[in-house]
């Protein structure tokens, strides 16, 4: 076999088959097929796209180029839940916790910030104390015993994946539908969940802008995972705001306690309560949506939800009574109000500027080795709706170091739309693919 052969043959438009695309992981993998050969290959995949079975057959490729996470000592049905990535996309800490609460078992594995987007680990390592780093028996320990553990990929999760996004990255190559669907779901196989819902974001902070290619993305991880045997389904949710108010580290773990306490409703509470649902329903804990939603609520209202994620935050080694006390979160040393400039309604938000203004206060990174603040950040006091007047606060900035905090706020005031005519407001959840 000869990778020149299966780049004509795609390039062509063929047809690859599983022995093709194994031969070509493998070899890539292994560093006997250079760069330039596997680009062109991607290229020509770009392209002419791949079939269904293609699509599995690359995704089942790669989970396989790697380690496989063996969940099996864990009782019960094991649950995970994936999000495509945006703004003040906050739930995996609510709804991990209130899953657990509910009796369900969640075992997961997530990823950093790159970009405007922001990422679990670095928000969870926000706490003091909190280490990602467990050892696989302590992973599995801590989700018999606590119902939940985030804990980081480890270091041989699926290579494939990770030396063909980096290709993919300066090659131009990431917007093909097959391509992203297998790198999320490679993970995803790899990590070892009975089953996966995944929150598939669209709009103006997402990676799919339009909500017709959010919905096919969808449709293709969802295919996927079912024929690799795993119970899987998708919501398409919005992005065309940031989902919490909170957009940062530290400042996002305290929304997240927050609503676990009971407080601030509104669209982070409501999707990551949608995503829970659909994990109760998935692990066969509940059997319908109404029955889910109000499991949810009992370990809402009862503090059950809040307990279990101070528990994992504990067995993780960190600071459990942020749980009780916020503030023992790192804290900025400086507010700074961002102000309206002109009265009416706000009808759009650039979410993805957004976020990367909140990166120039020093709450992500533009490149992996950047080192993160975690007490920075902005907190929206408006969003999309509402109404303001002139000299009103739109967000606070939660400051450390000055050095871009005008070309932040500026970015920021730029991406807030305000207009006389009150919009037409976006759907928060589109569609549920099963």
């Amino acid at each position: 076999m000869h990778i020149t052969d299966i780049i004509l043959k795609k390039r062509g438009g063929g047809r690859l088959d599983r022995e093709e695309i194994d031969y070509f992981v493998g070899e890539y993998v292994k560093g006997a097929l250079p760069d330039y050969q596997i680009a062109a290959l991607l290229m020509a995949i770009w392209f002419r796209g791949m079939d269904d079975q293609e699509t599995v057959d690359l995704t089942l490729s790669m989970a396989a180029s790697g380690d496989q996470i063996d969940l099996s000592r864990i009782p019960g049905i094991k649950v995970d839940k994936h999000s495509t990535g945006g703004v003040a996309d906050t739930t995996t800490l609510i709804v991990a916790p209130l899953v657990a609460a509910c009796g369900g078992k969640v075992a997961k594995m997530s990823g950093r910030g790159l970009g405007h987007t922001g990422g679990t680990l670095d928000k969870l390592e926000s706490i003091p104390g909190f280490s990602v780093d467990q050892s696989m028996n302590d992973f599995i320990r801590i989700v018999t015993e606590c119902g939940v553990s985030v804990i980081g990929q480890t270091a041989n999760l699926v290579p494939a994946d990770k030396k063909l996004y980096s290709l993919r990255d300066v090659t131009g190559t990431v917007d093909n539908v097959s391509l992203i669907a297998s790198s999320i779901m490679s993970k995803k196989l790899a990590s070892g969940s009975d089953a996966i819902v995944l929150d598939v974001k669209t709009g103006s902070g997402a990676f799919m802008k339009r909500s017709g290619d959010a919905r096919r993305l969808a449709e293709v991880m969802v295919d996927i995972g079912k024929r690799a045997g795993r119970r899987t389904l998708a919501l398409v949710t919005d992005m065309n705001q940031p989902l919490g108010n909170a957009i940062g580290n530290a400042i996002e773990v305290q929304e997240a306690v927050e609503i676990l306490r009971g407080d601030h409703p509104g669209d982070l509470k409501t999707v990551a309560f949608a995503l829970a649902a659909q994990m109760l329903i998935a692990s066969e804990i509940c059997s319908s949506e109404d029955e889910a939603m109000a499991r949810l609520d009992q370990a809402l209202s009862s503090g059950d939800g809040l307990d279990r994620l101070r528990k994992m935050i504990e067995a993780q080694g960190g600071d459990g009574k942020v749980c009780e006390d916020v503030k023992r979160l790192p804290q900025a040393g400086e507010l700074v109000e961002a102000r309206a400039k002109t009265d009416g309604y706000i009808t759009a938000m650039d979410t993805e500027s957004i976020g990367i203004s909140a990166l120039l206060l020093g709450a992500g990174r533009l490149t992996k080795e950047q080192p993160i603040d975690p007490a920075v950040g902005i907190w929206l006091e408006r969003r999309i709706g509402d109404s303001v007047q002139s000299g009103e606060v739109l967000a606070r900035f939660y400051v450390n170091d000055q050095a871009n905090l005008e070309e932040s706020i500026e970015r920021f005031t730029a991406a807030i739309s305000i207009e006389a005519k009150r919009p037409e407001t976006f759907p928060l959840i589109y569609t549920k693919i099963e």
